[in-house]
């Protein structure tokens, strides 16, 4: 039996009520950033409970900025150690730190999601080690939501698979497909595959394999492959609900667009046009996809909204029980696709060149 296949324990918190553990040290200017968040978090959301974890003099910082009647809503587990953006995860994560303690309150039943702004590879590792993954899940992937004038594109991975196989693709497809569906409402979501062109063949020899395997897969929740899409399309909107690529990749085009969302936004203000253009700012938290658990990963550099918006991500993924019906509409060809065992770059462009 594995982790995951265990249930955790501890009481149920009341209907509506969220309980998200927060690493405090997480983050290019943690505390300070984190602790802004968590107090935008609060006062946008009375019924969101905190426990933060980490140092007790920053954890203090929160409940003495509160309302004395708000303060029963934050507890502290007092951590002092990080894991740094420069440490290996996978060697720091099996010791005591701030992100694998939020891991092992959302396990012990203390918080029902975490979230943190630190390394995100610690992040997925800590998640993965303590609550499990699901079922099949060869590697979780980070989603995160870019609003697009056309409504919101869900970009996985953008992080973690860094040198992604072919069934890890074709895994976070299913994972998009029905995270779109039910958390973005999507109906028959659209998946593509992110690559250098739209027509059939253009890639490396990853996405062409990937391409063909997408073609003879049925997704689940209504979902369907459509191609090739471009990287233009990720920002505009379009073609497709879902992109997926590898997390290398994913992760310098979330960054590139946000570069570009901050240059138009300075832009925007120094003109005194009157229809200064519309900017659309790229999420900064994601979604971990693939874990027995709702975990919010922020990008280093978020500021206070950026992760009171991730909290209010975590508290809405357990409030609407997104993961436990991802993992139910996913389970079944998850399960199949990982132990097929048939799915290689080779045996996909040795059939179909």
């Amino acid at each position: 039996m594995t982790r995951s296949d265990r249930s955790p324990h501890g009481g149920q918190p009341p209907s509506g009520t969220a309980r998200i553990a927060v690493d405090l040290l997480g983050g290019d200017s943690a505390p300070a950033v984190v602790v802004d968040g968590a107090l935008r978090a609060c006062s946008a959301d009375p019924d969101l409970h905190l426990l933060l974890v980490g140092p007790r003099e920053s954890a203090d910082e929160v409940i003495g900025a509160l309302a004395v009647h708000d303060r029963e809503r934050v507890s502290v587990s007092v951590v002092d150690r990080t894991v740094g953006m420069g440490d290996a995860p996978m060697r720091h994560v099996r010791r005591e730190s701030t992100v694998r303690a939020a891991a092992e309150a959302v396990y012990a039943g203390r918080a029902d999601a975490m979230v943190s702004a630190g390394s995100s590879g610690a992040a997925v590792a800590a998640s993965a080690h303590v609550l499990g993954r699901l079922r099949g899940v060869r590697r979780p992937g980070l989603a995160a939501h870019v609003p697009t004038p056309h409504g919101p594109v869900l970009l996985l991975d953008v992080g973690v698979t860094i040198d992604g196989t072919m069934l890890e693709l074709v895994q976070h497809a299913v994972l998009g497909a029905v995270y779109a569906k039910v958390a973005l409402g999507v109906t028959d979501p659209r998946v593509g595959l992110l690559s250098i062109g739209s027509e059939p063949g253009k890639g490396d020899r990853l996405r062409r394999a990937v391409a063909v395997a997408l073609s003879d897969t049925v997704l689940p929740a209504g979902g369907r492959y459509i191609g090739l899409v471009e990287g233009h399309d990720v920002p505009r909107g379009g073609p497709a609900d879902v992109i997926v690529t590898d997390g290398f990749t994913g992760n310098i085009l979330l960054k590139g667009i946000e570069g570009a969302t901050a240059v138009s936004t300075v832009a925007a203000h120094r003109t005194e046009a009157v229809e200064a253009p519309h900017v659309v700012a790229a999420s900064k938290g994601a979604a971990l996809l693939g874990v027995a658990g709702a975990v919010v990963v922020c990008h280093g550099s978020a500021d206070g909204p950026d992760i009171a918006s991730g909290i209010a991500l975590a508290a809405r993924l357990h409030r609407e029980r997104i993961i436990p019906a991802v993992a139910g509409l996913a389970d079944e060809l998850l399960t199949e696709l990982s132990s097929a065992g048939g799915l290689t770059i080779r045996d996909a462009l040795g059939e179909r060149s």
